[in-house]
């Protein structure tokens, strides 16, 4: 089991930046891919960012070039730094785990989300 935690979430004005974190316990995560999703309230979860157990990244459309996943393995630790936040970018982001493309792969563990609101 791999239990996940983020923090970081808040409220920020458009334009601004915010690093979310997610720490793991339970098991070292360096054999896991790690991911980020989000959902709005009355629309699906959906995939924004993912980071390979060899540390290849990639990234939704609408966050590319503005958000960058990073893993610090001795930490056991996830991150999502989001710059030039939009108020499309307002979301309960979730952190995930799983042994395939996160992307591709319904990972299967989650932690409890983490709100980020964007003010225009």
């Amino acid at each position: 089991q791999v239990q996940l935690v983020e923090s970081g979430g808040g409220s920020v004005q458009a334009g601004d930046s915010l690093r979310l974190s997610c720490a793991a316990s339970g098991r070292t995560v360096s054999g896991y891919a790690l991911g980020w999703f989000r959902q709005v309230t009355g629309k699906e979860r959906e995939f924004i960012a993912g980071i390979s157990q060899s540390g290849t990244q990639y990234y939704a459309d609408p966050v590319k070039g503005r958000f960058t996943i990073s893993r610090d393995n001795p930490k056991n630790t996830v991150y999502l730094q989001m710059d030039s936040l939009k108020s499309a970018d307002t979301a309960v982001y979730y952190c995930a785990a799983g042994l395939f493309n996160i992307q591709t792969t319904k990972p299967p563990y989650w932690g409890q989300g983490t709100q980020v609101t964007v003010s225009s």
